[in-house]
């Protein structure tokens, strides 16, 4: 057999809550995230709605700990919340003789700092210091988190649109597989900016009223920010060292189909070969997937290409499905690990969350979201969609743990 990824560590901060227990409370109760633009100024205020982390910099700042006078980026502080949240779980201390790696990824790196410092350099150089825009790249909050967690051995950056926090968890399990690490913490990090909220509304993607995936009237996307990470290792490293294993990753897959800069191929080719090379990859015939956490962004183009392959994967048997972005918004880099983290709490806790602000049937697709709530039923293979710009296309499959 073998070697088998196990998870066992997991942090999470959204809109919908700054940890695990607060992010299942939300998904139980039906609340959404998405809401008024509150923390920062834009044209945009008032017109379009965000999903924001109900948390300022410095809140984040003094719920990290963090005592020195650098100034962070928000990604790296919402990164650096959640990957501490995965460590303590999983009980990674400093100076262990495990080889630890950090993969993190995200879009944007630190621009919002550099949004706010460029208008008063152009006002006036002697404002503002060049120095001040080092946070710019994406690099750059992976390197704060793993100075944070005291990481050494291993730290990359992961940068492939929506995709990116899903190929982070697999290049993760990649790296355990063959040997040249321990274990890993992977995810990703991501700050809503005002590039990103300009960026996409130029795209005309963006729904005023908060997304509606799978909805027949849905106008685009909303856009979330957050942090997740989970802690990667080999089944038989967290059971010599006596870990909790919270589920494992049994599959995964990675397509490009690079049909548009970014929009979706209509006919879902790419979409489709991820999701069948995940199920291969974990032996998962697609009968016994109990749940799909789709992509499920809510503009015309991806819901429908996702849709219609699903539709071809699973043929008339298609399992319940939902997307939790109309609960998160779409958390772009970080989208992948909040929406696996959301997937491990499904299979943890016998449920299936309902597809909010779904009301009329897409009329090119025959499958319809799960739209209530599913309690107690048996939760055992998830599957987790992540599908970026220019056709990066990667799924995953997260398992109930079961000692073999």
């Amino acid at each position: 057999m073998g070697i088998r990824v196990v998870i066992t560590g997991y942090g999470i901060v959204s809109s919908i809550g700054m940890n695990a227990d607060e992010v299942l409370g939300s998904l139980l109760e039906e609340v959404s995230g998405i809401g008024e633009i509150t923390r920062f100024d834009t044209i945009h205020k008032g017109k379009l709605p965000l999903a924001e982390v109900k948390r300022s910099n410095a809140e984040l700042l003094e719920l990290s700990g963090l005592k020195d006078k650098r100034k962070y980026s928000r990604t790296s502080l919402l990164g650096i919340a959640a990957a501490s949240q995965a460590a303590g779980m999983a009980g990674i201390k400093p100076n262990q003789s495990l080889r630890t790696g950090l993969i993190s990824a995200n879009t944007v790196g630190g621009m919002d700092r550099t949004e706010d410092f460029y208008p008063l350099f152009l006002e006036n150089q002697s404002r503002g210091r060049l120095s001040e825009v080092a946070t710019h790249d994406c690099g750059e909050s992976t390197e704060r988190i793993a100075q944070f967690l005291d990481i050494r051995d291993f730290i990359t950056t992961i940068s492939t649109a929506c995709s990116s926090s899903a190929n982070a968890i697999m290049l993760g399990s990649e790296m355990i597989k063959a040997g040249l690490i321990d274990r890993v913490i992977a995810g990703g990090a991501d700050a809503v900016t005002r590039f990103t909220l300009n960026g996409f509304n130029t795209l005309m993607i963006l729904d005023k009223n908060g997304c509606r995936p799978f909805d027949e009237e849905r106008a685009g996307l909303t856009i979330g920010e957050g942090a997740a990470f989970l802690v990667l290792e080999s089944e038989e490293l967290a059971i010599r060292e006596g870990r909790k294993i919270a589920g494992f990753l049994s599959g995964y897959g990675n397509a490009n189909d690079a049909y548009h800069q970014t929009a979706s191929s209509p006919d879902g080719i790419g979409a489709g070969l991820a999701m069948a090379k995940a199920l291969e990859m974990g032996g998962i015939v697609p009968a016994r997937i109990s749940y799909i956490n789709v992509h499920g962004t809510g503009t015309q183009n991806n819901d429908l290409s996702e849709g219609i392959a699903v539709q071809r994967l699973f043929g008339g048997e298609v399992p319940p499905f939902s997307s939790t972005k109309s609960y998160t918004g779409h958390t772009l880099g970080a989208a992948g690990a909040i929406e696996a983290v959301i997937s491990l709490l499904s299979i943890q806790h016998s449920c299936v969350f309902p597809n909010l602000g779904w009301a009329t049937p897409m009329k090119e697709l025959y499958i319809r979201p799960v739209t209530t709530l599913l309690r107690n039923t048996d939760v055992e293979h998830v599957l987790s969609n992540s599908f970026g710009f220019g056709g990066n296309n990667s799924s995953l499959v997260l398992s109930k743990y079961n000692s073999r």
